[in-house]
Order: structure tokens, then C-alpha cells, then sequence
């Protein structure tokens, strides 16, 4: 017989529509499939939505620009390792965007719940669960670097401000900046077939 508190212990896992249903608590790389992840990312606004445009500007287009960031910044990169910059946040298909004042007012170690979730994806993916410490600082590099044009670009922060939370960024290429100078955010079925492809023309 089950205890009552078995009965009502609050619910742990996600349901997706591949039918797949993941454990927050415990990820299985089993039950990650990446046109969930595609399709959630797509779906999740950077900035909490308070970006310029007819559409949000989605986590799926964000992950598209670091990839691109971080192999513009190392041109040799190892695809495998521009895969794993494509999915830096693919956690958030299932746990969102939460901006970063909003982890640091957490009282759980949001960081650690994240990385639990990351290194899931990461094995589903034949990715290492715990990247080399260079690769991490070449993706966190790429990823303050997008978010220091997503600022400026559509979120209404200053230049000054921008550069005072995610530094001046320095390293790519002219025609590089000039794309990430006029970011235009996409329809959510757009974002995902992008992620999508992109995904497959890394994929291993």
C-alpha cells in the first residue's frame, strides 16, 4: 500500500512530446531527444521576453549565435566542440531562461541542478559530460559576447551597460559583427528548423 506522501510528492518530471517523459531530479540521456530540445528552445524567450521585434528572440537563436561566435573566435575548433557550444543551454527546453539576478535569489544550487541536466544532454549526444576547461572558456567567451550584442541589439541596454555586465567583446571577425549588429528575431518554427539543422550538420 502506498503512503499518502508517496501519493502526493510533487511531480519531478516533464512530459514531451515525443511522448518521453524526463526526470528533472535524475535525467536519463534515454529519454532525451534533441527535436524536444529544438522545439523547447525555440519556444523559451531570452531576456524574458522583453526584447524589440515582432517575435521573441529565443534561446534556440541564441545558441545558434554562440556557436557561431565560438568558432569565428577559433577557427579550428573541433565540430564535436562547436556541437557542445550549440548546446550550452539546451537545459533550459525544459527548466526556461531564468535571467541571471533571478538564479543568484535561489536559495537551491540552481548552477549544480543545471549542470546535472547539462551532462545528460551531453551523453545523449556522445558530448563529454564535463567539457576541457579551455572549450568552457571559449564557450562562456562566445556566450558574454552574444549577450553583449542581444543587449545593445534588443534589449534596450546602453552600450556603457552592456559593456559594464558582459564586457567589451573582442575577437570576431567584421562580418560577424555585422550580423550580430542587426539581430532579427525569428518565428519560433523558423528558430527550431535552424537549431535543427545546424544540429545535424555538427552531429558526429
Amino acid at each position: 500500500m502506498h503512503s499518502v506522501a508517496a501519493n502526493t510528492a510533487p511531480r519531478a518530471w516533464q512530459r514531451m512530446l515525443s511522448g518521453r517523459r524526463l526526470d528533472l531530479l535524475d535525467p536519463s540521456p534515454l529519454d532525451i531527444e534533441i527535436e524536444d530540445i529544438a522545439h523547447g528552445l525555440a519556444r523559451v524567450a531570452r531576456w524574458n521576453g522583453q526584447t524589440q521585434g515582432e517575435h521573441a528572440f529565443s534561446v534556440a537563436e541564441h545558441c545558434l549565435l554562440v556557436e557561431s561566435i565560438a568558432g569565428d573566435l577559433d577557427p579550428t575548433l573541433d565540430p564535436r566542440y562547436r556541437l557542445a557550444a550549440l548546446m550550452h543551454d539546451a537545459s533550459e527546453y525544459v527548466i526556461g531562461d531564468l535571467i541571471s539576478p533571478f538564479k543568484a535569489a535561489l536559495a537551491l544550487d540552481y548552477k549544480a541542478f543545471e549542470a546535472k541536466l547539462l551532462a545528460a544532454i551531453h551523453r545523449r549526444f556522445g558530448l563529454p559530460a564535463e567539457l576541457p576547461a579551455d572549450i568552457t572558456k571559449l564557450i562562456k567567451r562566445a556566450d558574454k559576447i552574444a549577450a553583449y550584442y542581444e543587449a545593445i541589439g534588443l534589449a534596450g541596454f546602453s552600450r556603457e551597460e552592456a559593456r559594464r555586465f558582459f564586457g567589451q567583446p573582442r575577437g570576431p571577425k567584421p562580418k560577424l559583427v555585422a550580423r550580430l549588429s542587426a539581430l532579427n528575431p525569428l518565428p519560433a518554427s523558423d528558430g527550431e528548423a535552424r537549431f535543427l539543422k545546424r544540429f545535424n550538420e555538427l552531429l558526429p
